[in-house]
């Protein structure tokens, strides 16, 4: 089976760049599950449940989040209603929303989809590592093949977690820089790995945001509104195969595609 995992999705440049070019997507690859994440799909910053219809209407079936999940303050009592919305696992005991999920494919094949965040330049959470071990333990019992969102600053947190999820889970996918990397791998013991999977969204921006803005901010330190930039976008994404049979993964391919 494959797997499309589509990076960040920032703003309305993000969202076009996706409906325009996930249908091609998915028919040149084949691809039988699309997961995104979508924490700035609303206007850079957070995400609503009209943007979740939207974004669930251009063919993608799991969105992922992190940190800016709670950005748009109107979404907090609707998370819970969205099963195919997650949120990162590891935040404390009470917080609305799931963080895992089984996803059923057309063919009866069942895929496990966790979402977690890192702990190391980012807010507080419940240690990933455990958390993570222990679901991943859980969904076991139910599916072979188990896809992780890590939402980590960190390069080196993501990495360790890789290779701690290796052999364990399917896919471990990093989330929230922005930025592609270029490390995509298959782990030793058939996880398929990437540090951080990028954005889909405008092009010309700092990691999505008005370039003036940002430079702004890093001459004065003034706080300051920021605004999601527009002109030319880019879907950053993943294909990932894997052997429904094992659950491991025998491929990662790394998309870079310009809008329009």
């Amino acid at each position: 089976m494959k797997v499309l995992f589509i990076g960040d999705i920032v703003g309305k440049i993000g969202r076009l760049a996706t409906k325009a070019l996930l249908p091609a997507v998915v028919d040149r690859y084949k691809i039988d599950l699309v997961i995104a994440n979508g924490e700035n799909a609303a206007g850079g910053f957070g995400i609503t449940d009209k943007i979740v219809a939207e974004l669930m209407g251009y063919g993608v079936h799991v969105i992922t989040t992190g940190n800016h999940v709670w950005d748009k303050k109107e979404f907090i009592p609707q998370i819970s209603k969205e099963d195919r919305v997650l949120r990162p696992l590891n935040y404390p005991p009470g917080v609305p929303g799931f963080g895992s999920l089984i996803y059923p494919l057309h063919n009866g094949t069942n895929v496990g989809i966790i979402n977690l965040s890192g702990r190391v330049f980012m807010s507080s959470f419940d240690c990933p590592f455990r958390v993570g071990k222990r679901e991943i333990e859980r969904l076991a019992g139910l599916t072979k093949i188990i896809i992780i969102d890590f939402h980590a600053e960190a390069t080196s947190e993501k990495i360790a977690f890789g290779y701690y999820a290796d052999g364990k889970a399917s896919a471990v996918i990093g989330t929230h820089t922005h930025v592609q990397t270029a490390d995509e791998k298959v782990l030793p013991k058939g996880t398929a790995y990437i540090t951080d999977v990028g954005m889909t969204g405008p092009s010309h921006s700092v990691i999505g945001i008005e370039v003036e803005q940002i430079i702004e901010r890093f001459l004065t330190n003034m706080p300051m509104r920021f605004e999601t930039a527009k002109g030319e976008g880019i879907f950053s994404a993943v294909v990932i195969e894997i052997d429904e049979k094992t659950g491991r993964s025998t491929a990662i391919q790394r998309l870079q595609l310009k809008y329009p």
